[in-house]
């Protein structure tokens, strides 16, 4: 699904097949694996190949640089001449962060990874792409059970949002325009960048049927007598369903919507065989001055567990171009990447 949409979206994508001949040198038993590569254009400095959720193999954590860096280098010949870097969106378990410790630097980040590596040469992404904290909902029990893990408030407002008719329905592609009025209703409120209507028209038209990991795209309404409060994308692919996007209206926030909304998008997961529920994004701890604390609090009231992943690393391909890019990218909020 990744794939198919990036395509649409000016990325070219590239499979590949990972083998490796020895396993246990890196301390991981299987050998096989795959990688998705997808190009695209960053202007005139070159080309970045970005690795969503990617590579699949997991090696020992103190062999994970050396790995990357051997995994790197193969790669390196069946990229563009132009590439400046392959970005790996790692989501290996973090080597650093919990809700009791806090992040090292940037520098020292790199010098551990970089540790036992010949060319140190991995290099910490001014920012994620994918969501590097999140919380993920096992389903693998009766809805009963899953209310009486939430958290009393999120119980209790999720039977409140039920008592006030608040209806929740499929949407199609007729409901983009109250989507995007609920979508920019939360903007302007959180005051976040803000995406065009047809991106998230694309989002809803990439249907993945015939790919290795079939997947598909819903628009899920919260409506009180047919006027919306709440809206979301919900992703199922394979086992696993995401929550990607989500949006409220600023007024009836005492109607709970968003909260009836989650929940029904937990029973429809269940419903279609999924085995868990990503709910896609929070801060890495309970920090009350980040700037995604409410998204922490409100996520983590459902339950699950939370996982912290290593986020996007780059290994430079062309370090002098690397390096222009790199300043551009963090001071420019022009290159921003959503899946």
């Amino acid at each position: 699904m990744v794939s198919k949409f990036k395509h649409k979206t000016g990325w070219y994508p590239l499979a590949f097949d990972i083998f490796e001949p020895d396993p246990q040198r890196f301390g991981f038993w299987s050998h096989n694996g795959d990688i998705l590569i997808l190009l695209k254009e960053t202007g005139q400095e070159g080309v970045i190949a970005y690795a969503p959720y990617g590579p699949e193999i997991v090696p020992d954590e103190e062999l994970r640089g050396l790995w990357l860096e051997s995994l790197s280098e193969a790669l390196k010949p069946f990229l563009p001449e132009r590439c400046l870097n392959i970005r790996y969106d790692l989501e290996w378990p973090s080597l650093w962060t919990g809700d009791e410790t806090e992040w090292p630097e940037t520098p020292l980040q790199e010098m551990r990874f970089n540790m036992g590596t010949s060319n140190w040469n991995l290099k910490k992404a001014p920012t994620n792409i994918l969501p590097s904290n999140t919380v993920v909902l096992p389903l693998d029990r009766d809805p009963d059970e899953l209310l009486m893990d939430m958290k009393s408030k999120t119980r209790y407002n999720i039977r409140l949002s039920a008592r006030k008719n608040i209806n929740v329905r499929i949407a199609d592609a007729s409901g983009l325009d109250e989507w995007y009025r609920l979508y920019n209703n939360t903007v302007q409120r959180n005051h976040i960048v803000s995406e065009k209507k047809d991106y998230f028209r694309q989002v809803l038209s990439t249907q993945a049927e015939e790919t290795i990991s079939p997947a598909e795209i819903t628009l899920l309404l919260a409506e009180y007598q047919g006027e919306p409060l709440a809206g979301m994308f919900l992703a199922f692919s394979g086992d696993r369903a995401t929550y990607l996007y989500g949006a409220s209206a600023s007024h009836h926030r005492d109607m709970m919507a968003p909260y009836l909304l989650q929940w029904n998008a937990i029973l429809m997961s269940r419903e279609k065989g999924c085995t868990e529920y990503d709910l896609f994004g929070i801060s890495g701890k309970a920090d009350p001055s980040h700037p995604m604390y409410g998204l922490y609090r409100f996520k983590t009231g459902f339950g699950g567990i939370i996982k912290h992943r290593m986020g996007c690393w780059d290994y430079p391909l062309n370090r002098e171009a690397y390096e222009r890019f790199r300043i551009n990218e963090m001071v420019s909020a022009g290159f921003h990447v959503r899946v």
